[in-house]
C-alpha cells in the first residue's frame, strides 16, 4: 500500500465569475462535493466559498493526480447541480482552477481563512484573491 499525505490547498470558480452560490446554495453544493469526495475516497477536511467561488483543503488521494481529483470534485458536483435544478440556470465550473501544497505547519492557517470566507470577502473581491494566489506561487497570469 502507497503512504502519501500532501495536504491541496484548492480554488475554483463558477463559469464568469457568475454569482451563483448565495446562501443556501454554497452550504448544499459544499455539503454535496464533501459527500461526493467520502463516496470517492477523498478527504476533504474543510470547504466553504463565497457568491462565485469554493475553497477546499484537502487530501490528495494516492492513486489521483491533482487534474483527476479536481474533476472528480468539480465535475460531479456540476453535473449534480444541474440535475437536481438547484441553481435555475445551471452550474458551469470555470476551466482554470489553483491548487497549491499545503505543509503541516500551515493547515491550521488554511483553514481558518477557508472558514471566514465571507469575512475575508468583504475587504477582497475573489478576482483580486485568485491573482495575489498566483503572484504569491510566481506566476505571472493574471485571471482577468
Amino acid at each position: 500500500m502507497s503512504h502519501i499525505k500532501i495536504w491541496i490547498h484548492s480554488v475554483w470558480g463558477t463559469k464568469n465569475r457568475q454569482p451563483l452560490l448565495k446562501p443556501p446554495v454554497l452550504q448544499e453544493v459544499c455539503g454535496h462535493i464533501k459527500t461526493n469526495a467520502v463516496e470517492k475516497g477523498i478527504f476533504i477536511d474543510r470547504i466553504n466559498g463565497h457568491d462565485e467561488h469554493i475553497h477546499v483543503l484537502m487530501l490528495l488521494k494516492y492513486d489521483l493526480s491533482i487534474s483527476k481529483q479536481m474533476q472528480l470534485l468539480k465535475g460531479e458536483s456540476a453535473f449534480w447541480a444541474n440535475r437536481t435544478g438547484l441553481i435555475k440556470n445551471g452550474l458551469e465550473w470555470a476551466d482554470k482552477y489553483f491548487a497549491a501544497s499545503v505543509s503541516n505547519d500551515k493547515i491550521d492557517t488554511v483553514r481558518a481563512y477557508i472558514d471566514n470566507q465571507q469575512i475575508h470577502h468583504e475587504k477582497m473581491t475573489f478576482k483580486e484573491e485568485y491573482n495575489l494566489f498566483i503572484k504569491n506561487l510566481g506566476y505571472a497570469e493574471d485571471f482577468g
